[in-house]
């Protein structure tokens, strides 16, 4: 067995190349691709249900124990105010890792139609949010990437968790 070394020319390229950018896992809602850092990515499962909570807002499924922690399950079709669509076997849940402005740190899964790519890119590949006035919010919008000329919407999702769910999640059990 041949062991690689950390000077190999190779991954001193791809460390070269990938300074500057991040990484970002890109999913799909409804046809649209979206997009979030994967450095707030946990885990990705496969859709296997959670336990209901009464009295949650419909956007909350329940929770899973993921490991001994219990995790909050959001499905972000709802919260998108998006066409409601059966669970099928693309379906996942992205379990990620959001810090909150007071530095608070949160784990909830949401449910997406499928995973897709992850892609680098960096700052100068993403484009401000164009306004759309006060009909359509995009508070929870990063910008937007071209890639492969298909449009990708990249989620801030710190900022989309602490006020979408937080005041919501925090009342779960933890």
């Amino acid at each position: 067995m041949q062991n690689m070394t950390p000077t190999d020319s190779t991954a001193e390229k791809n460390i070269h190349i990938n300074q500057g950018t991040d990484q970002y896992l890109t999913f799909m809602l409804a046809g649209e691709e979206y997009g979030l850092n994967i450095l707030n990515v946990q885990e990705i499962k496969g859709w296997e249900g959670a336990t209901p909570i009464p009295n949650t807002p419909d956007h909350v499924l329940g929770v899973i124990n993921l490991r001994g922690t219990v995790v909050p399950i959001i499905d972000l079709r709802n919260c998108f105010g998006l066409d409601k669509s059966d669970f099928g076997p693309t379906t996942v849940v992205i379990v990620v890792k959001t810090r909150s402005e007071d530095n608070t740190e949160r784990v909830v899964g949401m449910v997406v139609d499928a995973v897709s790519e992850v892609y680098n890119l960096n700052e100068a590949a993403i484009e401000n949010t164009p306004s759309m006035g006060t009909v359509v919010s995009t508070e929870y919008i990063k910008g937007l990437a071209t890639v492969d000329e298909k449009m990708i919407i990249l989620l801030n999702i710190n900022h989309m968790i602490e006020v979408e769910v937080g005041k919501e999640i925090a009342q779960l059990p933890n």
